[in-house]
């Protein structure tokens, strides 16, 4: 996943926290092995060199996330989807060389893309790729899905009072003793969020301009290149891994579109101003509760 992650929580004495955290911690870490598109021996990884050949056992943890990512993928109308690591590889290629891809290494990247080419079977816990060279990209989903996971974590283990922070991702638990909830910046206002998770996503951070046009690092699976537009969202959801994905999804739907996505999925849109008046969503619990937006 490839960020720094950061964890806020309150417990009886400096000793549990430590451990808890710890725990949390190494969680996140687990996760980020299984899900990582850069590792080898990663379960992801694994999966792809399956590709074409039929069901494959995974995890629950691999399997949740897809079956999270194909909800949203449906729901989205196939601007979010996971399956779009063959067209991130290649356009990562190109952004470190500055072109665009050739039209034929477009093409063959975006033959094995498609949400509707990954087959889930729930009873089994079974998942099938349908082509060879198909890959699996958890980037849109996988911090989210991690921040939630460590944020349940720490709940069974007496500390629900907790906050993980994964780049633009944060996931809330129950909020600090005596207030309504944590506080989250969002375009320079403070937004109260608890048993919720606040995701950010677009390219003020990340971007690159190819003979005059500028690109942003998330790619569209629609037409295998980076967003255009200058476009930043930041989403509230009921999880880490809904917000996250709707996030990436929201960074590439019009406005109208992505209203009616957060109001099937039980999330609102916080900011969506052009990328270059966005921050990116930070936690102060420290900061007064009462502030609203």
């Amino acid at each position: 996943m490839g960020v720094e992650a950061r964890i806020v929580l309150f417990a009886a004495d400096e000793q549990a926290a430590v451990r808890a955290a710890q725990a949390a911690f190494a969680e996140i870490a687990r996760l980020e092995a299984a899900f990582s598109d850069w590792r080898d021996d990663s379960e992801l990884s694994q999966l792809a060199e399956r590709a074409g050949c039929g069901p494959v056992p995974v995890s629950q943890d691999l399997f949740d996330v897809l079956w999270r990512a194909r909800e949203v993928s449906e729901a989205t109308d196939g601007a979010f989807d996971v399956t779009v690591g063959p067209l991130v590889r290649l356009w990562r290629a190109a952004r470190r060389a500055g072109t665009l891809p050739a039209a034929a290494e477009l093409a063959r990247a975006r033959a094995l893309v498609g949400w509707g080419l990954v087959a889930l079977d729930a009873r089994a816990r079974t998942v099938a790729l349908a082509k060879p060279g198909m890959r699996l990209d958890l980037g849109g989903i996988g911090k989210g899905h991690a921040g939630q996971r460590a944020v349940d974590l720490l709940a069974d283990l007496g500390h629900a009072r907790a906050l993980v922070q994964m780049g633009g991702d944060v996931v809330c638990g129950a909020p600090p003793p005596g207030r309504d909830g944590w506080q989250i910046d969002v375009d320079g206002r403070r937004v109260l969020v608890a048993r919720r998770a606040v995701a950010t996503s677009g390219d003020a951070a990340q971007h690159v301009v190819i003979d005059g046009v500028r690109y942003g690092h998330v790619v569209d699976p629609r037409t295998g290149l980076g967003a255009q537009g200058a476009r930043q969202v930041t989403i509230e959801a009921a999880d880490g891994a809904t917000a996250d994905a709707l996030a990436t999804a929201g960074a590439l739907l019009a406005r109208d579109q992505l209203g009616a996505v957060l109001d099937g999925l039980g999330a609102r849109l916080l900011g969506g101003e052009p990328a270059a008046g966005q921050r990116s969503s930070a936690a102060h619990p420290e900061a007064d509760p009462g502030a609203g937006p």
